[in-house]
């Protein structure tokens, strides 16, 4: 029986090809030329735990920073190079401040604002560098977040529709700020300032639950989305603020809700509550996901992009669905719920991404230390750490 696909699945198949040929030609590259170039940077920070953070930091969230750099593949080619620049250096900065956000301090939400004002500075070109480590005790790292601040600010500056995406980002920023000050370990008071928040914050008329709401304000895909939207040079207003009410609150709060699916282990070891924990069952958490994915998919639909929004959308949820960790039964009742709704692209994204999987557990195996090197430019990876992991870890 020969399968049938419509003009839809056709033209996101396409899509999807476009977009895979032109981030391993042309934006994997300078996303490796970056990330060595950061790597260095962080090795010369004079205090030793802020090196060793910086350093933790880029090894262990080296895939948001990969995922990150995804919306870029829909960036002109004349501005493609800025827009990568920008959201690498708006990635790193995020995952170096949540880092230092997550150890212990007696002001958490006091000191989770203030490191976190560096994703708001990142967007603005108009201010100075407040002190991000006013909280903390250690604050010598050389310039080292001052410097990957400016980079992102001076890419941004480059792309022809910056101007337009700065309110919409900014928003989008503030809400991170917002749920990385107040999404406490439960020694430091859980989630009530949140749900307070979240309640206050939850759009109209969306039926959204608190904690989907929340775990959307923690998710960086907007921002990445507009960052690759500034690169057009003929952006309207309105364009802007559709793709912001795209990703908030629907495709940010599926992103960060399945980021939650892998990272429920972690989370139970620094005492932190699951937001996917506030579901009923797994089979009412399923519902739900695939109600986010469904609002996601009518989001993005009047969007002049619309399919390359959905390849993306396809792309994020196919990484999440392949983990190891994707595949207790309750993880499993999400996927073929998210399948069902976000059709046959995701599967067949899943398809690639189990099988690259596959290969790189393989070639781990195969390597007398485990860890085999394959050279990019001038960047040595480790293949393993070459994952489409598209978000800032709330």
């Amino acid at each position: 029986m020969t399968a049938s696909f419509s003009a839809s699945d056709k033209l996101l198949a396409a899509t999807f090809l476009t977009a895979a040929r032109r981030y391993w030609i042309s934006v994997f590259p300078r996303v490796c030329h970056e990330i060595h170039h950061w790597r260095h940077r962080a090795e010369a920070i004079p205090d030793p735990v802020l090196r060793r953070l910086a350093l933790e930091a880029q090894r262990i969230k080296r895939g948001n920073v990969e995922g990150s750099a995804a919306f870029a593949s829909f960036a002109p080619a004349t501005h493609r190079g800025e827009a990568v620049r920008a959201q690498v250096a708006f990635q790193s900065a995020y995952d170096y401040v949540d880092t230092i956000g997550e150890q212990p301090n007696p002001q958490p939400v006091a000191n989770g604002r203030q490191l976190h004002q560096a994703l708001l500075t990142a967007l603005d070109q108009n201010t100075g560098h407040p002190d991000y480590y006013a909280c903390g005790t250690r604050n010598n790292d050389a310039c080292y977040l001052e410097q990957i601040i400016d980079a992102c600010r001076s890419a941004l500056a480059a792309l022809p529709s910056h101007a337009t995406v700065r309110e919409p980002a900014n928003r989008l920023a503030e809400r991170i700020v917002l749920y990385q000050s107040l999404n406490l370990s439960e020694p430091h008071g859980g989630h009530r300032l949140l749900e307070r928040w979240a309640q206050n914050a939850t759009p109209p008329a969306t039926g959204l639950r608190w904690w989907e709401t929340a775990a959307s304000a923690g998710s960086s895909l907007g921002v990445f989305a507009l960052i690759s939207a500034a690169a057009q040079p003929s952006l309207k207003p309105r364009e802007a603020v559709a793709i912001e009410e795209a990703y908030w609150p629907w495709i940010g709060a599926l992103h960060s809700l399945l980021d939650g699916l892998i990272d429920e282990p972690e989370d139970t070891a620094v005492a932190q509550r699951s937001l996917l924990s506030y579901y009923d069952s797994p089979q009412e958490a399923a519902s739900r996901l695939q109600t986010l994915a469904r609002g996601a998919l009518h989001a993005i639909s009047p969007l002049p992009d619309a399919h390359e929004h959905a390849v993306l959308l396809s792309g994020m949820a196919s990484y999440y669905l392949t983990t190891p960790e994707a595949s207790s039964p309750a993880a499993q009742l999400i996927s073929r719920r998210l399948i069902d709704t976000l059709g046959p692209m995701t599967r067949a994204s899943m398809v690639i991404l189990s099988t690259r999987r596959t290969a790189e557990r393989i070639h781990a195996r195969r390597s007398p230390r485990g860890t085999p090197i394959v050279r990019v430019g001038e960047a040595q990876i480790a293949p393993q750490s070459l994952r489409w992991r598209p978000r800032a870890r709330p």
